[in-house]
């Protein structure tokens, strides 16, 4: 009974169960830390460090089928000793997905089987209403339900002002404000923790997760840094990890963003946009590119009139313009995957003849 209260702790729901029934010769277990190829699994056996097998490794096609923290997995416990080896990732309910940072045109996981996730936006110079646009058009894709954590609200001379330019580009969600130099600066956010359910702090290196993580474990858990002399927080999370609160609940602590680029998140950019989606409805035409010279459109009047700013309308064409390249480059990969294939296949052909 013990055991099963304990992955209960943890997120094990009867779906997950059932999911994982068709592996019985397996141990369900969740990823709680990942660092460098090699995870930190909990389950019913208790802690291990588990790596993934070479069939796995061989299956895989895209980086993002790679178990990421927060994940349940069916693993060989390997009771014998040495690592658990990590055979499926069962099916994920919600997960926050990003570009991966440089170049490469691949998806990462964030994180994965998350209910609630804080985007974390210090009250300080950090402060930019276009960067909160990018995080809660991911975060709307992702399955879970953002809410807006304000942080350094010690930082601020008029948090109030902050409070209601933030609400006019995050509406239906929850927005609160947090000041962890204070006792009880961070209660506010207590009610969004419950046991079972598990909560992820996404945002810029520096602004407070690690801190707002510790006043919630009651100890000094997690490494915190002060300011630069540039107002901002300095990066301290260098990894993902899920971490059980004495209170119930999970919460996860991951690394400070540099860059937060699109990934197939259309569906996150017209939620966090509604605004604009709803004015395009009234457009005259369906096809409307609300450029300045388009005949009745009814975004460009909103414009005019001062209904619309023009810096949020900038940033949705933002977004939506880099999102449809992403779409568009993996449409262009697959296409040159199977024309090389197909070009593969004649060669075998001629070699045989």
């Amino acid at each position: 009974m013990g055991i099963e209260t304990n992955m209960k702790q943890y997120g094990l729901s009867e779906a997950i169960q059932k999911s994982a029934e068709y592996f019985s010769d397996l141990t369900v277990s969740r990823v709680i830390l990942q660092e460098k190829g090699i995870y930190r699994l909990i389950s019913s056996e208790g802690e291990k460090w588990g790596e993934i097998s070479g069939r796995f490794h061989y299956d895989v096609q895209e980086k993002s089928e790679y178990p990421a923290v927060g994940d349940f997995v069916m693993a060989d416990w390997n009771k014998s000793g040495g690592h658990a080896v990590i055979h499926h990732v069962l099916p994920r309910r919600s997960s926050f997905i990003r570009k991966a940072a440089g170049e490469k045109k691949e998806e990462q996981i964030v994180a994965a089987n998350i209910d609630t996730i804080f985007l974390c936006m210090s009250m300080n110079n950090d402060y930019n209403l276009r960067r909160l646009e990018r995080y809660l058009s991911i975060a709307w894709n992702s399955g879970a339900v953002p809410v807006v954590i304000l942080t350094k609200a010690d930082l601020c001379e008029d948090p109030e002002s902050r409070l209601i330019e933030i609400s006019s580009v995050a509406a239906g969600v929850d927005v609160l404000i947090t000041n962890a130099v204070e006792k009880d600066g961070y209660q506010q956010i207590i009610p969004y923790i419950s046991e079972g359910k598990t909560v992820a702090f996404i945002g810029s290196s520096g602004v407070g997760k690690s801190t707002l993580i510790n006043c919630l474990l009651g100890e000094n858990y997690m490494d915190t840094n002060g300011l630069r002399n540039d107002d901002k927080g300095r990066h301290t999370t260098t990894h993902r990890e899920l971490i059980l609160l004495p209170s119930g609940g999970m919460v996860i602590d991951t690394p400070g963003m540099r860059e937060l680029g699109m990934w197939d998140a259309g569906d996150g950019i017209q939620q966090t946009f509604s605004d604009i989606e709803t004015l395009a409805q009234s457009c005259r035409f369906r096809d409307c590119t609300h450029s300045e010279n388009e005949p009745g459109c009814a975004v460009r009047k909103a414009i005019e009139h001062g209904e619309l700013s023009m810096d949020r309308f900038y940033s949705y064409l933002k977004l939506m313009n880099e999102n449809h390249y992403i779409e568009n480059t993996q449409g262009y990969l697959a296409e040159k995957k199977q024309k090389f294939k197909a070009i593969s296949k004649i060669n075998k052909k001629n070699r045989k003849r």
